[in-house]
């Protein structure tokens, strides 16, 4: 049975959240290289994907793909790394709703600059989507100073405070025009799957390098075992990029707002396994994305 964008997006949606869950989950707030592993694990696990994509097209690839696309994988590993250093001051059911917000400003742009179009049924998903997460996002903002009072915070901690928020802004931002870019490369220039292995092999490159500096500059310990969660979400993300890319060729204008929803699932997950708290105006939010989805899954 062949996957159609919305259960390629879906699967994407579901293996993110759990990528973002799991790499919280292995965070050590006091570990200021924290960012710098997950992005090592990444890496290397997304390196071996590439071969396996690499061995299915038998080797036919040409390095200058992976030039071409570099803007946009630089991109979107830049905002990975600053959303990843922000999960040692915010709750993964904080930050991963306002990252979200990323997925919503993608859509819109490839909708307005694009030429991409969507049926009334779609706008209106997509548009309960887009209003959950923003309100979600500035609920998150209001609440940010609240989830750290009688909490022991250090010092560096105790400074950032609120100001945390700008860690899973900032990727949002970064993430909304590289997405931006992939829907116009996928598009117009390259395959899902050439888009695929430039971007794990350029991360392979930088997961690469930071390890370098990790453990021969830095002299920090680099202990496999010490990493379970993290190789648990990378795996989970490699596997959301790998649905991500085929969903986003297939529906860009409303399979990425629909992925946007990553960060509803990482806040559930969060509840369940990091025992993080819900309001109640977040589980409303998270209800009216829920309708949005249930919409476009049935009038798909």
């Amino acid at each position: 049975m062949q996957l159609t964008w919305l259960g390629l997006a879906l699967l994407a949606t579901l293996f993110w959240g759990l990528s973002d869950v799991s790499f919280k989950r292995g965070v050590d707030p006091e570990d200021t290289y924290s960012h710098l592993r997950i992005i090592i694990m990444i890496g290397f696990i997304m390196g071996m994907q590439a071969i396996v994509e690499l061995i299915k097209l038998d080797w036919n690839y040409s390095i200058r793909t992976n030039l071409i696309y570099f803007p946009v994988s630089f991109l979107y590993i830049f905002s990975m790394a600053v959303d990843f250093y922000g999960y040692r001051y915010l709750q993964i059911s904080v930050g991963s709703p306002v990252a979200s917000t990323s997925g919503a400003m993608a859509g819109l742009l490839s909708y307005k600059f694009l030429g991409k179009t969507m049926t009334k049924t779609q706008f209106i998903a997509v548009s309960l989507i887009t209003a959950g997460l923003l309100l979600l996002a500035i609920l998150e903002g209001r609440d940010a100073n609240r989830e750290k009072k009688g909490q022991a915070l250090t010092e560096e901690k105790a400074s950032i405070g609120a100001k945390a928020l700008i860690f899973p802004i900032t990727y949002a931002l970064v993430d909304a025009f590289a997405t931006f870019l992939d829907d116009v490369y996928m598009s117009r220039i390259l395959s899902p799957e050439e888009a695929l292995i430039s971007f794990e092999l350029t991360f392979f490159i930088v997961a690469l390098v930071c390890f370098i500096y990790l453990v021969f500059i830095k002299k920090e310990k680099y202990i496999l075992k010490n990493e379970r969660f993290n190789v648990l979400g990378g795996i989970f993300e490699t596997a959301g990029q790998f649905f991500y890319v085929y969903a986003l060729s297939g529906n860009s204008v409303v399979a990425a707002p629909l992925m946007s929803v990553d960060g509803i699932v990482a806040a559930i997950f969060g509840r369940i396994w990091l025992k993080e708290k819900l309001t109640k105006k977040q589980y409303i939010t998270i209800v009216m994305i829920t309708i949005g989805v249930f919409i476009l899954g049935f009038f798909e």
